[in-house]
């Protein structure tokens, strides 16, 4: 866990923050809040606090969840096989069962809970509910039961932001005949945010952004983050995100950014200071 507050003095922080606090009003951010920041008690709760922050300033939140190490750990427990295809979750009809109960249960309603706290007014849906996020299979590879995002109802999302709450949306999507579908966390927070026109979306992560030569990229446009991608400086689970990155930058948000959720209240060290601590990806 690393702490950053420590370079400013705290009125400074302050006083760097009201300009973007006062061009950020009104606007949306969505947030994919997953990785080691789901595993450690102080960090979720500053997580919790970060987002209520923002929504009591005027900003308006959704959070998009991941959950895939506690579907692996109750997978286990139930002695049903963990399958990945090319890094990405082999989902059967078993293991949709845990997906449902970790994702849309569990981990959705701790971090409601944390955030209703601090009096964030958290209200947990999935994106089964009012067909929030709709899907068709996946066809790129055989992954199972898992769904490729072709809808989202933007306007049930506006409905309860307008209304003063503060949606955090389990990543399970539903096709057209009812069949319900996983879906890739990064995939979902993605097409959300173009759905919603959002100012941003920050993936948390466990890296501190996009590197090459070992050294940070703190700013990508959307051409030179394909380039990386083609070259191969961004690889692995990285790839998705950027290019999910890059789907919502198509949709009309206006900024992407990936931290390293590790560090502490890294959401608002992204958002209220000028040097930011992760990597920006913005439209050309």
């Amino acid at each position: 866990m690393i702490s950053q507050f420590g370079r400013l003095r705290k009125e400074d922080v302050l006083i760097e923050a009201l300009p973007f606090i006062q061009q950020f009003e009104g606007k949306t951010f969505v947030i994919k809040y997953g990785g080691a920041v789901m595993e450690h008690e102080v960090l979720k709760s500053m997580v919790a606090q970060d987002v209520t922050l923002l929504r009591k300033i005027g900003i308006n939140i959704v959070v998009v969840h991941g959950g895939g190490k506690e579907i692996t750990s109750y997978s286990q427990k139930l002695n049903l096989e963990t399958k990945f295809v090319n890094g990405q979750r082999y989902t059967d009809k078993e293991t949709l069962s845990v997906v449902q109960m970790v994702l849309a249960g569990l981990i959705n309603k701790d971090i409601v809970r944390r955030i209703n706290i601090h009096g964030g007014r958290a209200v947990g849906v999935s994106g089964i509910d009012a067909g929030l996020v709709n899907v068709k299979k996946y066809d790129k590879e055989d992954l199972g039961l898992v769904g490729e995002v072709v809808d989202v109802n933007s306007s049930f999302v506006k409905n309860l932001l307008d209304n003063g709450y503060l949606p955090v949306i389990a990543p399970i999507g539903v096709d057209e005949n009812g069949t319900i579908y996983n879906v890739n966390a990064d995939i979902a927070a993605g097409a959300i945010a173009g759905a919603l026109d959002a100012a941003k979306l920050v993936y948390m992560t466990d890296i501190d952004g996009v590197r090459a030569n070992d050294k940070l990229i703190s700013h990508l446009t959307e051409r030179e983050a394909e380039e990386l991608i083609e070259n191969g400086t961004i690889s692995g689970g990285m790839i998705p995100k950027v290019e999910s990155a890059l789907e919502a930058l198509d949709a009309g948000v206006q900024k992407v950014h990936i931290v390293d959720g590790r560090i502490q209240h890294a959401l608002l060290l992204e958002i209220f200071t000028k040097e930011g601590v992760g990597t920006e990806i913005v439209a050309e």
